[in-house]
């Protein structure tokens, strides 16, 4: 207490303001399918806790728009470049390797995305045969939105790299920290 007294306490900085404007369509398409797992999870809580009568589709909907907003939200990240990397590496070469290693990565990374989205889309027919357990759905639904999932962070993924490759990009310059 006697280390605070005399001191003036600052109010906290102001956060840089937030516009709605910078969100894109898929950020709005996870808040909605995140709001929709809110109200279910909170369907099956109130409905085991309160009413002492689970309604039963509401776990197994829950699990499939989790994997939804997890799908979804990578494609958010894939955009904002927000998927984790080594950025450790990059401290002890020279720019031009930093460069070249950062390209490697953008290749690696759009050929794992397509990869994942081509696989993703041969599913599709197989599942489309399968039904959720309590819910008469088709479980390619839920596999098509995987799908969307992999071909956005495909197309983001390709955005980044062609961004990366005009400004020569170098992850530990460019940054900031």
């Amino acid at each position: 207490m006697s280390e605070l007294q005399g001191k003036e306490v600052q109010p906290p900085q102001k956060a840089e303001g937030f516009e709605y404007s910078q969100l894109k369509w898929e950020d709005w398409l996870v808040l909605i399918i995140f709001w929709a797992l809110c109200i279910v999870v909170f369907l099956q809580f109130f409905s085991r806790y309160a009413l002492n009568a689970a309604i039963i589709w509401t776990e197994e909907m829950a699990r499939y728009l989790l994997i939804a907003v997890g799908f979804l939200g990578s494609a958010i990240a894939a955009r904002k470049g927000a998927h984790i990397y080594m950025e450790a590496g990059y401290r002890f070469f020279p720019p031009i390797v930093g460069f070249i290693l950062s390209t490697l990565v953008d290749v690696i990374k759009i050929l794992f995305f397509g990869m994942c989205t081509y696989l993703s889309f041969k599913i599709l027919p197989i599942m489309d045969l399968q039904r959720m357990v309590t819910l008469p759905i088709p479980l390619s639904f839920l596999y098509g939105v995987v799908c969307l999932g992999f071909v956005l962070m495909t197309l983001r993924s390709i955005q980044i790299a062609w961004v990366h490759w005009k400004k020569k990009y170098i992850p530990v310059l460019n940054d900031k920290m």
